[in-house]
């Protein structure tokens, strides 16, 4: 067999020295190779080289490149490149198949570096290392040319083994300096005995090194320092304990905070958050639950149960007593109200009070039994009915009337309607066979029962109003809101009237003045329990007022219903005689002054009686629905009150009331009669006493009827002087069909308004007669009282003058009758 081999091997040889008389071409090669690859001869890739004059396999290639490597042991692939011939493509998509099967070696930034040439570095590094004692990587990363990242994960496992050194921070230290600093660490943290932050001591110690290696010593980093003193901790060379990395709490310190703590909290069986954080505990309530688990964590301080007890035992024995009491005030100073208030929470007969409802507790501090709050309402009732009483006698004083913010002006106008209601409904019994009585009693009924709800569903204004009552409180509030700021008190004293909503602030201050022992103990601070305590009476006691108030009521019912309806009737038959004479007032539109005259004596005459009326049924009304009982008076016709006498009674009526009465009083001083009647009609309105207006078929039968009193008066008339103004009125009557009220000194103008409708010997009567009436009583006015016989005879002739022509005026009248 062997004999066969070399003669094969002497054949092969032979061939291959035998040079052939055949020569092939660069171009014939190429197409021969191309040839062989198209049959699949030759089945593995060839790859050009740069030169394009030689094939290369894949194989050869990477034999090539692992020989490079090994060789330099860090070369870049762009080197690989030009040393094997080949494009650098090829070559970068085979070096990542190189150091993916060879363990030994990486690829990074474009280059490949086996493991001996670490090793290599590594040894050097660490012949420099123990001469300088610190090496940075930064500095290592710049002269090797690669990123420090790589150069710390290469040198993190040959530490200890090919670098004698340890790696803290980007530095390299030799392991005697490592043990000199940490020496130093070891000796400055057993010197600590209070809580310190890490980095000052580090500061401290880089400072100590500096100055004894002088300008050739090592600059460590804070973090060297962290690193040696966490270790020092773990291995228990020096004790205490370390927060967030920096904060160093020596195991000395916390044995004292343990001790200071415990002989406080034993003293005084409480201990506040304060104490424990200058004692440098940074989590008391944690700190405290885990010592004390007892214990309660309040607010502010943490108590041991035998205080809350102690609290709790006093508080039920003022609810037992039916007082109040100030938990903050039984508790030692240094609490504050947030703790008192959790405190309460803790007492046991505090929580049954609360639930049984015999207890309340205000401002989150104070304890109140409920017969103690049943006391206060009962006695802020009585102070209601005082003032009722003196309000509506006129003998109360602004500030003592419970003036409520929130009711608006006008929901007190509206008090007639509901009180007339009232009364309405005690009589509907009594009078329930009567509903087919005239129209205008069945009108008035309906608009004072539509006006307002029952007093029983007053209880609800503790909170809102009724809707009827919003809506007229809203015309009212913007009617106000416009009004001039010098209206200001107007509107108060408006508000003053409402007894049936007493304020906060009026609560709040009868509270001050019937319980002193607030006053007394500092306790009259509003927003902690005064304000408090009010807003939850005030509910209470508006309902026990209103029903008190419901009945007093009952006994001045009938009589307030009956007062309403005489009211209603009498108002509306003046109220149409005043429509009637204004009428006639448009025939002197044109004179100015006259029309004054005129105008002024209409409401001096016909208007102030009537308003009188108005004001007096109104204020008896007031009085007999606040409780008051009102004797007899005399008739409301014969009522005669003065400017000042009508302005005190429209003040004292309530709300938007007051107001819409003061203005019918200024406009009876004024100039204009529809001015009044605006005024009249809207507080006739605001009452609840709908007026009727003057239509044309009441007016003819008005006519009528005054003109047949008219006639009866001037038939019956004997006073000469008397008789001209009738005359003219029924004249008026007769010709144009206005009622004509005119006062002396305007009769000379109403008699010239006649002259067209007359015939010429009428109006020379006319004139004679008012002539002789003017020169008459000029002789009257300038006469004096004792005795000129001359001044009376001519008295006497002018009087016997005029009652000789009395009989030709009254036939002028007659006729001028039957000629209309």
């Amino acid at each position: 067999m062997d004999d066969e081999l070399l003669e094969l091997q002497r054949q092969f040889e032979f061939a291959q020295q035998a040079k052939s008389s055949i020569r092939l071409s660069d171009r014939n090669v190429v197409e021969l190779v191309q040839k062989l690859q198209q049959l699949q001869i030759i089945d593995f890739e060839l790859l050009h080289t740069a030169s394009g004059k030689e094939y290369i396999t894949l194989d050869q290639l990477r034999n090539e490149m692992i020989a490079e490597v090994k060789k330099l042991g860090r070369i870049s692939v762009i080197d690989l490149a030009d040393v094997t011939g080949v494009d650098l493509y090829y070559v970068e998509k085979l070096a990542q198949n190189i150091v993916t099967d060879h363990g030994e070696l990486m690829l990074t930034q474009g280059e490949i570096i086996t493991e001996s040439y670490w090793d290599s570095i590594a040894e050097e590094i660490n012949e420099r290392l123990q001469e300088c004692s610190q090496i940075a990587l930064t500095e290592l990363a710049a002269q090797l040319n690669v990123g420090l990242d790589l150069i710390a994960s290469v040198f993190e496992p040959r530490l200890g083994t090919i670098v004698k050194g340890r790696l803290e921070g980007g530095q390299l230290y030799t392991p005697a300096y490592v043990a000199r600093v940490s020496a130093m660490v070891r000796g400055a943290a057993r010197g600590i005995t209070v809580p310190t932050n890490l980095t000052v001591l580090w500061s401290s110690l880089q400072n100590l090194l500096q100055e004894m290696d002088g300008a050739s010593g090592v600059a460590v980093d804070g973090s060297f320092f962290q690193s040696l003193f966490n270790g020092l901790v773990k291995g228990g060379e020096i004790l205490g304990s370390v927060r967030a990395g920096v904060h160093w709490t020596p195991a000395v310190f916390a044995v004292a905070q343990k001790e200071s703590v415990d002989s406080f909290f034993s003293q005084n069986s409480f201990i506040s958050y304060d104490v424990l954080q200058k004692l440098g505990i940074p989590q008391p309530i944690q700190f405290l639950q885990s010592r004390y688990p007892e214990g309660k964590p309040l607010v502010t301080t943490f108590v041991h149960p035998s205080m809350i007890e102690m609290l709790d035992a006093a508080i039920e024995d003022a609810l037992e007593r039916g007082s109040w009491s100030d938990s903050l005030s039984l508790l030692p100073s240094s609490f504050t109200p947030q703790d008192a208030s959790k405190m309460l929470f803790l007492c046991q007969s505090v929580q049954l009070a609360l639930k049984s409802n015999k207890a309340h507790i205000f401002g989150d501090i104070y304890v109140l039994s409920s017969s103690f709050m049943k006391d206060i309402c009962d006695r802020m009732v009585k102070e209601l009915e005082t003032l009722a009483i003196s309000r509506s006698l006129g003998t109360a004083k602004p500030g003592d009337l419970p003036i409520a913010n929130e009711v608006k002006a006008g929901y007190d106008s509206s008090r007639l309607s509901e009180s007339s209601e009232m009364a309405s409904d005690s009589g509907s019994n009594k009078h329930a066979d009567k509903g087919s009585k005239k129209k205008k009693g069945k009108a008035t009924g309906n608009a004072l029962a539509n006006q307002s709800e029952s007093v029983p569903d007053k209880q609800e204004h503790t909170s809102t109003k009724s809707k009827k009552n919003q809506r007229r409180g809203k015309d009212t509030s913007s009617q106000t809101s416009d009004s001039k700021p010098g209206s200001r008190k107007e509107s108060l004293k408006m508000k003053e009237d409402d007894l049936s909503s007493p304020s906060e602030e009026w609560i709040m201050e009868k509270i001050t003045a019937l319980i002193p022992d607030f006053e007394e103990q500092g306790l009259d601070d509003p927003e902690m329990i005064l304000r408090p305590l009010a807003n939850k009476l005030r509910p209470t006691i508006i309902s026990t007022w209103i029903e008190k108030k419901k009945a007093l009521f009952k006994d001045n019912a009938e009589r307030m219903k009956q007062l309403l309806d005489n009211l209603q009737k009498k108002l509306d038959e003046s109220f149409l005689n005043m429509q009637l004479y204004e009428k006639a007032l448009e025939l002197f539109e044109d004179d100015q002054s006259t029309s004054v005259v005129l105008h002024r004596h209409l409401l001096r005459t016909i208007a102030a009686p009537m308003v009188d009326m108005l004001l007096h049924d109104l204020d008896e009304h007031n009085k007999l629905k606040n409780g008051v009982e009102v004797q007899d008076s005399p008739s409301s016709e014969s009522i005669s009150f003065s400017p000042g006498d009508r302005a005190a009674i429209s003040k004292s009526f309530p709300g938007a009331l007051a107001n819409k009465a003061l203005a019918v009083v200024e406009a009876l001083e004024g100039k204009r009669v529809e001015t009044f009647m605006s005024a009249f009609r809207t507080v006739t309105e605001e009452s609840g006493l709908p007026l009727k207006k003057l239509d044309k078929k009441l007016e003819r039968t008005l006519l009528h009827s005054y003109r047949k009193e008219l006639t009866s008066q001037v038939s019956a008339e004997t006073d000469p002087v008397s008789l001209l103004p009738k005359v003219v009125s029924l004249l008026y009557v007769q010709v144009h069909h206005k009622a004509l009220q005119a006062p002396g000194r305007a009769i000379s103008v109403a008699i010239s308004h006649l002259k067209d409708k007359l015939d010429e010997s009428a109006c020379k009567i006319l004139a004679d007669y008012q002539t002789a009436t003017v020169t008459l009583l000029a002789l009257l006015s300038a006469a004096p009282d004792d005795e000129n016989s001359c001044a009376s005879d001519r008295i006497v002739s002018k009087r016997e003058l005029l009652e000789s022509q009395m009989a030709a005026l009254k036939n002028l009248v007659l006729t001028t009758s039957q000629q209309s």
